[in-house]
């Protein structure tokens, strides 16, 4: 059974949200990682308005995605990682992690939950349906860290 879960942790995507929600998956995720000599890929997806004015510019949210890359190499670099970030813009989130899974052969989908708006609204109602039921590939959910980044419920932009 151990060797199982473990080997869920081979191949993993993160889809991280916001700065509070890279600090949360990557504390909880890369000692798993670590320890199964993995490579983990993480993935940001900004929301494209599919034809309706987008909330936020697109160079607002790329020093969004900056800000959670650069959490991202400063706690794979704690734990000893090279990570592979993905950078995507997409109408429909849920299927674009999907696409980033199948493209990396992920072995898992693996996130921390947030009580930040953030994560809730990328992982809320359709998005989270669609990753755990239309996908053959387990989604992992690891208990969150006490440590946090930039404050979760600031607005940023994606929203």
């Amino acid at each position: 059974m151990t060797e199982t879960v473990e080997s869920l942790f081979a191949r993993p995507l993160l889809p991280i949200a916001n700065e509070a929600d890279a600090t949360a998956t990557c504390r909880a995720a890369f000692p798993h990682i670590a320890g199964q000599h993995g490579q983990a890929t993480v993935v940001h997806v900004i929301e494209k308005a599919g034809g309706a004015p987008d909330k936020a510019g697109v160079e607002q949210r790329e020093e969004l995605a900056d800000e959670v890359f650069d959490i991202v190499a400063r706690i794979a670099d704690e734990f000893g990682l090279d990570v592979k970030t993905e950078l995507r813009f997409a109408t429909d989130v849920a299927e674009e992690i999907l696409d980033v899974a199948d493209e990396t052969d992920a072995t898992a989908i693996v996130f921390s939950p947030r009580e930040g708006r953030g994560w809730w609204d990328l992982f809320s109602g359709d998005v989270r349906k669609h990753l755990v039921h239309n996908d053959e590939r387990p989604v992992v959910v690891l208990p969150g860290s006490d440590e946090t980044e930039p404050d979760s419920t600031t607005d940023d932009g994606d929203r």
